[in-house]
């Protein structure tokens, strides 16, 4: 009776039916789904692009970067109730705005399980997604705290938390199709916020995967800049701004004006 939804309809006869489950099973917690789905459709055709990509999640026990694989081993063996695996998304499967990070924070998302959610960085999104109308609830750095995201959804360049928060070029480009299949799989995209120039350059290059011909050199990353991106299916405006990290902000590179000023330029575009 589901499959009969006017909007399922459409994706099945586009060939994406695969990846809308798999992205749902992402945005609500189903991991063992989520594996099921990765695992028999572990690339999926998205209609009239001619781009294989993977469902959005990786796998639980994704083993593509051998690093990042060890080190998420031993933080398993040394705090096994911590979540310990590949991070989902978080927020709303409509989004309008899709947040990406770099990469999870150990005792931050590696640990709760939610993009950001645990360690600084967090502590100044969070605060700024409300004050800009993207979240209602209260942010008290767990999962289940009850925050919800409006019109927005977060995600990172790279899924697993990498030693010293520093992912090398091979664990990026690994990564990468999961953050192209997430740009696919939001019907509603209109803006990217990446932060800091690592995310910024991976949405560069996941535009290209989706049939895009953007040159970096042409997109350099800056605080407050803003690209018009194209791909075959789509596209969107790449915003992009100084991470929210607290190395940042100690240091006086990104002061909470300045972070805030790059999301009242989001919604007035947003508004428009």
């Amino acid at each position: 009776r589901q499959i009969a939804d006017r909007r399922l309809n459409k994706l099945l006869r586009r060939g994406e039916i695969a990846l809308h489950i798999a992205a749902q099973c992402e945005i609500n917690h189903l991991p063992v789904l989520q594996d099921f789905v990765n695992r028999r459709n572990r690339f999926i055709i998205i209609g009239m692009t001619d781009t294989a990509l993977p469902a959005p999640l990786p796998e639980r026990d994704c083993r593509l970067c051998p690093r990042l694989a060890d080190y998420r081993d031993a933080n398993c063996a040394a705090e096994p109730d911590w979540f310990n695996a590949p991070v989902p998304c978080f927020g709303d499967p409509q989004a309008e705005l899709l947040i990406v990070g770099l990469a999870p924070g150990v005792t931050g998302a590696n640990r709760t399980g939610r993009p950001f959610t645990g360690d600084w960085a967090g502590d100044l999104l969070y605060a700024t997604l409300g004050k800009f109308g993207f979240s209602e609830g209260n942010y008290d750095k767990h999962i289940d705290d009850g925050l919800r995201l409006k019109n927005a959804m977060i995600t990172n360049a790279v899924r697993c938390v990498p030693p010293q928060n520093k992912p090398v070029g091979a664990e990026i480009n690994a990564c990468r199709p999961f953050l192209a299949a997430r740009l696919a799989s939001l019907p509603r995209l209109k803006i990217v916020l990446s932060l800091g120039k690592i995310s910024h350059d991976s949405v560069l290059r996941a535009v290209n995967a989706l049939g895009g011909e953007v040159k970096l050199k042409d997109a350099p990353f800056g605080h407050a800049t803003a690209y018009e991106m194209r791909h075959k299916t789509g596209g969107f405006t790449l915003v992009s701004s100084y991470h929210c990290s607290r190395y940042n902000t100690n240091t006086g590179r990104l002061t909470e004006a300045m972070f805030e000023a790059v999301f009242a330029d989001i919604a007035g575009r947003l508004s428009e």
